[in-house]
């Protein structure tokens, strides 16, 4: 059985064929200032507004598919805070 769709895209489909945004929000239940959100994000990813499209802020916020560097344990950003970094301004750290 298919999946249905997600709130948000019934909210805004419903606001976009002429229903008004409070209505819609409290029959769905979201909060009308979540839906005016989602209508202004919708707005910029079809360039009707200025903004930052969904899919790019998706890649600058590191999701997968993106180049990230490998996270590194805190033991290793100690040593290196230890051999130059803010230890070495008098910074007092424990020793890793």
């Amino acid at each position: 059985m298919p999946r249905p769709y997600p709130p948000e895209f019934r909210a805004i489909a419903l606001v976009r064929a002429g229903k008004q945004a409070e209505q819609t929000a409290v029959e769905l239940g979201i909060h009308p200032v979540t839906l005016s959100k989602w209508l202004r994000q919708d707005d910029i990813d079809n360039g009707r507004r200025p903004g930052t499209p969904s899919s790019e802020s998706a890649q600058l916020r590191g999701w997968p598919g993106t180049t990230r560097p490998p996270a590194r344990g805190a033991r290793a950003l100690a040593a290196d805070c230890w051999e130059g970094g803010c230890c070495a301004r008098g910074y007092v750290l424990s020793r890793p």
